[in-house]
């Protein structure tokens, strides 16, 4: 049973943009350039595999952008999924994406609430949900506020990074300090130290899909999609390169790999003891935007499933303006336990693997209706197919496998709260006078 929508198609490319780089950029990259330093023994390098990263990022939105622009319909990946192999995995699908959406709005406003707390006579978790009920208030009036604040959101903190780019290049410096640290050693293979590094920068552009939960809220989604998908990997890969010239202008790349936060690193050696208190509040800029575009997009899954009658239709529930409120208080009332529980590092195991799966099940997708609906109107269509969704598909599926070798239990863990959210659909249909 189908349930009436009643979002509004009012959104732009500017949203679009706002959208992908406000839900890309994280405080992950201001500790990932030591991290990536660490594996590569040299600024050519390191750039490079910064460009390969963003290259991913950029054929996964080219794929991507096909799936969005001739299925314009909330619900993220879910809308795929159902399209291709039917209501059982559309399920499947979005409980996994909201569930790892929840995970994730916990943990940012967590770190959150521990960045204030130093500034605020509060514990972190009580910070972190005042956050949480702050975002709430923003997106509950309707789209245009929600997206007003993430463009203003995600326009400050470009800004703030871009300041941090010029400030490396333009501040007088002074003397570059050295280090003893050592390096790959001769004859050692360059491959294991390539592929961490290129993990933790594929981690870093994660998020560039952020547009696709908005597909059905855009005037024009055949157009807005493509261009917010593809152009907002250009725009994050363009600063995070930006970022790391200007790093590595500062800090030579040994030092580079000793630091546990080089952004730090750089403003202390550039502004003296204050740089700390400088890249905090760049930390907080960065979380602020992402924690907007988490609670504006994590409801549109359940609008989704539930509307499709995959959930209870209040789920659907939308207001005036646009918001599905019902949808807004369970995704923020879920975070909002999952902050008081505490301990987060089994979750983020399991949030972890649910993410990088869920991307690969978009271009199973893509692949499947290609086969299966040659005759589905698509406005957009993905460039050098099938090459670009199988290259894509070959290094997602690696990233999975490498995810289940290094962290299986909370990778089984995962799947069985997957498993389990199928379960409860599965008896919800038994259970049901339609069934």
């Amino acid at each position: 049973m189908k349930h009436s929508g009643g979002l509004l198609s009012v959104l732009g490319v500017g949203f679009g943009l706002a959208g992908a780089v406000g839900g890309t950029i994280g405080a992950g990259i201001l500790r990932t350039p030591g991290l990536v330093a660490q594996q590569l023994p040299s600024t050519g390098l390191i750039l490079a595999v910064w460009v390969l990263g963003g290259l991913y990022a950029l054929l996964g939105a080219i794929c991507v952008a096909e799936l969005a622009s001739c299925l314009p319909r909330a619900g993220g990946w879910y809308v795929y999924a159902e399209k291709a192999f039917g209501e059982r995995a559309g399920f499947l699908v979005g409980w996994s994406d909201w569930i790892a959406h929840c995970i994730g709005l916990a943990w940012i406003v967590t770190t959150l609430g521990d960045y204030l707390s130093a500034l605020i006579p509060f514990s972190s978790a009580v910070i972190a949900l005042v956050i949480l009920a702050l975002f709430t208030a923003i997106q509950w009036p309707g789209v245009r506020s929600g997206g007003t604040s993430q463009e203003l959101l995600s326009l400050i903190k470009a800004l703030a990074f871009l300041g941090l780019v010029v400030a490396c290049f333009a501040l007088p410096l002074p003397q570059r300090i050295e280090s003893a640290a050592n390096f790959i050693a001769p004859g050692t293979p360059l491959l294991v130290p390539w592929v961490i590094a290129l993990q933790a920068v594929i981690t870093t552009y994660d998020g560039w899909a952020c547009p696709i939960y908005f597909a059905e809220e855009f005037s024009e989604p055949a157009k807005t999609l493509p261009r917010s998908l593809i152009g907002g990997v250009l725009a994050v890969a363009a600063l995070y390169l930006l970022i790391n010239g200007a790093l590595l202008h500062v800090l030579p790349v040994p030092v580079l790999a000793e630091s546990n936060l080089p952004a730090a690193d750089a403003a202390r050696l550039l502004v003296g003891a204050n740089g700390g208190s400088v890249i905090t509040a760049v930390a907080l800029i960065a979380l602020l935007g992402v924690t907007n575009t988490v609670v504006m997009a994590a409801p549109r899954i359940l609008y989704g499933l539930g509307r499709d009658g995959l959930m209870p239709s209040f789920t659907a529930q939308v207001n005036s303006g646009g918001t599905p409120v019902p949808a807004l208080l369970i995704t923020v009332g879920l975070s909002a336990l999952l902050v008081l529980g505490g301990s987060f590092d089994r979750l983020l195991g399991m949030g972890a693997f649910l993410y990088v799966s869920l991307p690969l099940s978009g271009l199973v997708a893509l692949v499947t209706l290609r086969r299966n609906q040659a005759d589905l109107e698509r406005p957009f269509r993905c460039w050098l197919y099938p090459a670009t969704p199988l290259l894509v598909g070959a290094i997602s599926l690696a990233f999975l496998v490498a995810a289940l070798w290094s962290d299986s239990v909370n990778s089984l863990l995962a799947l069985a709260l997957v498993l389990f959210g199928g379960l409860v659909s599965e008896a919800g249909r038994r259970l049901s006078p339609a069934a």
